[in-house]
């Protein structure tokens, strides 16, 4: 079976990467159910005392010895505000070394370099904030691509989602219906778009409940998962590290 990467380091190294996942709301962190971003409350965590954005940081890491930690800032993805600079500098201080993907749903060039200026982490173009292809395809191996999902609707350009030539080398299928539901990964849905891959690096997000849907993962050739609810439920521990390394 293919190793495990327990770092999370993700792209560029061998193995599985298990990435934490931060949803940022009103600079907050927010609990994510099944993409009901309305219905999002901040969090309530053993990992963490309070909700925010530097504490449950540093308990996911406590959590899970990760090398790199996903950020959705759902106030730019949902309204199209500047990213929340505050709140990624604060977790960029508590997590030293650590890695950030960050979806803060960028849809020009211009918000991409602003951000890019920040030096806070590498940008994540999500589909469902796109109106076509150019912003995919002008940054290239520069950005990670979310390939974004709700059930059986794909959002954003169906070019994206259709034309594998257009992905950079690494992806992520995020089945939105899937987060904080407990039902486990859309398999299925994550096998099709592995199957389209090629040589591209796939990240599966949404419904990993522990290490036997990592098993499952892994064994359908997925690069990684994005992980929250398990971590924070205990379902996921630093001890399934070690067990699957």
């Amino acid at each position: 079976m293919t190793g495990f990467d327990v770092s999370g380091s993700g792209a560029g190294r061998a193995g599985f990467a298990v990435i934490p996942v931060l949803d940022l709301r009103g600079g907050c962190v927010v609990r994510a159910r099944r993409g009901e971003r309305a219905s999002y409350a901040p969090i309530e965590t053993p990992l963490a005392k309070g909700s925010a954005p530097a504490a449950v940081a540093a308990g996911l890491l406590r959590a899970w010895p990760a090398r790199l930690l996903y950020v959705a800032d759902l106030d730019a993805i949902i309204d199209g505000s500047a990213p929340d600079i505050a709140s990624l500098r604060t977790i960029a201080a508590a997590c030293p070394g650590i890695g950030l993907w960050v979806d803060a749903g960028f849809a020009a060039a211009a918000a991409v370099e602003a951000f890019l200026a920040e030096g806070l982490g590498r940008p994540v173009i999500g589909s469902e904030s796109q109106d076509d292809a150019a912003l995919v395809t002008a940054l290239g191996d520069g950005a990670v691509l979310s390939l974004d999902t709700r059930g059986g609707e794909r959002l954003g350009p169906a070019s994206l989602h259709d034309d594998p030539t257009l992905w950079p080398p690494d992806v992520i299928a995020m089945t939105l219906a899937q987060v904080g539901a407990g039902a486990g990964p859309d398999l299925p849905a994550l096998a099709a778009v592995r199957a389209r891959a090629g040589a591209r690096r796939v990240y599966a997000a949404g419904g990993v409940r522990g290490p036997g849907d990592l098993r499952a993962l892994a064994e359908g050739g997925l690069a990684g998962a994005l992980v929250a609810s398990a971590l924070h439920d205990g379902t996921l521990r630093r001890e399934h590290a070690a067990g699957l390394a």
